[in-house]
């Protein structure tokens, strides 16, 4: 799966992108990660690509031009179109089933805001989908990126260790919450591993499973 990311800051993915799970992918051939820096369409000396609103308000909005010549010269890198995603509080809310949907289109062009956001004609023209984390507010669109990406690649095949893991991730089975785990050492200051989980009668112990997601899941 390919993610082009098309940011004023792309040093914030530096670490981001060299560590865990993001990392082997990458590593394995089977994510790639592109970093466009939106200053380079600016065609101001300084590399500005902000002004401020027409008809006054508080703080900046990101210039039309740059993005749309960005979005336009990143399309063609590779022979998927993709689908280009802007990512803005006033987005559909992201979840484990849009993820999968994600996961599906092979490729991804994530646009990243600041400021007090995007002229309106960069949506017009370009026609992004919009995503949202929820129902607060980010200094930048970079945080969300992020979690666009490492929620859709736990789903690309050979990415994850086991691949049950993300089967049984809380939300991906059935909505349900995931179950309690335990570990080594068997107790610990009095708390111990509930007896199910030891007796090996995986039956049982898938029973007693369902059973905690759908309790964790009851609503309050």
């Amino acid at each position: 799966m390919r993610f082009d990311i098309i940011t004023l800051f792309p040093d914030i993915f530096a670490g981001f992108l060299s560590e865990s799970l993001l990392s082997k992918a990458i590593e394995a051939g089977l994510v790639e990660v592109h970093l466009h820096d939106l200053r380079a369409w600016s065609k101001n000396k300084h590399h500005k690509i902000d002004d401020r609103p027409y008809g006054g308000g508080p703080g900046m909005l990101i210039q039309v031009e740059p993005v749309v010549e960005c979005v336009e010269s990143v399309r063609p890198l590779c022979s998927d179109p993709g689908q280009l995603i802007l990512l803005s509080p006033t987005g559909q809310r992201l979840n484990q089933a849009l993820a999968g949907e994600l996961t599906a289109t092979g490729r991804l062009i994530l646009l990243c805001g600041r400021y007090e956001g995007f002229d309106q004609r960069i949506l017009d023209i370009l026609q992004p989908r919009e995503l949202s984390l929820g129902d607060f507010i980010l200094n930048g669109g970079e945080v969300a990126a992020m979690a666009v990406i490492e929620t859709t690649i736990r789903l690309i095949p050979g990415v994850l260790g086991d691949e049950r893991s993300h089967q049984e991730d809380s939300h991906s089975t059935q909505g349900w919450l995931e179950f309690p785990q335990y570990t080594r050492p068997r107790e610990f200051r009095g708390l111990t591993v509930p007896e199910v989980l030891l007796n090996g009668n995986h039956r049982e112990i898938a029973a007693w499973r369902a059973d905690q997601s759908r309790r964790r899941s009851a609503p309050p």
